[in-house]
């Protein structure tokens, strides 16, 4: 877990990644479990009483609850990729393996709010492995954590 790069095949590997990631700064965790096609968001279209995909596997999803400041949200889906929410600031199609990383920018005090002038706007800047940086708009207004963070 220490080079954010880890491989997470699964939606377990990546709750127990954000379990370790909680006891390392001293967070509040809260997991709940979506298990089965007919459970998960993505598989509203799998008809009443089926459970699994057509390739017969149950899908999983898991939506975690991180406390501290900022308030984080994390919606982990069977399709290899997750929903960061940032207190209140929706972080959509996040890849499973990044989502360490990217939790690891926010709490270590890498990520920053940029502001633009015209048109006014505000963006979540989150660096990433890799020279990479997740960038999202910010449409709610800013809390105390993100403007604090605003360059």
């Amino acid at each position: 877990m220490d080079n954010g790069r880890d491989h997470l095949p699964t939606t377990e590997a990546a709750v127990t990644a954000l379990r370790i990631l909680a006891t390392e700064y001293g967070l509040a965790i809260e997991v709940t479990h979506d298990i089965g096609a007919d459970q998960t968001s993505r598989r509203s279209a799998a008809g009443v009483g089926v459970t699994t995909d057509p390739d017969g596997t149950l899908p999983h999803e898991a939506y975690v609850e991180l406390g501290g400041r900022p308030r984080v949200d994390v919606r982990l889906f069977p399709d290899d990729d997750a929903l960061i929410t940032v207190d209140g600031v929706e972080c959509p199609d996040v890849a499973r393996d990044d989502v360490p990383a990217f939790l690891r920018a926010l709490y270590e005090g890498h990520a920053w709010v940029k502001a633009r002038r015209f048109p006014p706007g505000h963006f979540l800047m989150v660096p990433l492995p890799g020279d990479r940086v997740h960038k999202e708009f910010i449409l709610v207004g800013l809390s105390s954590w993100l403007s604090a963070r605003t360059q």
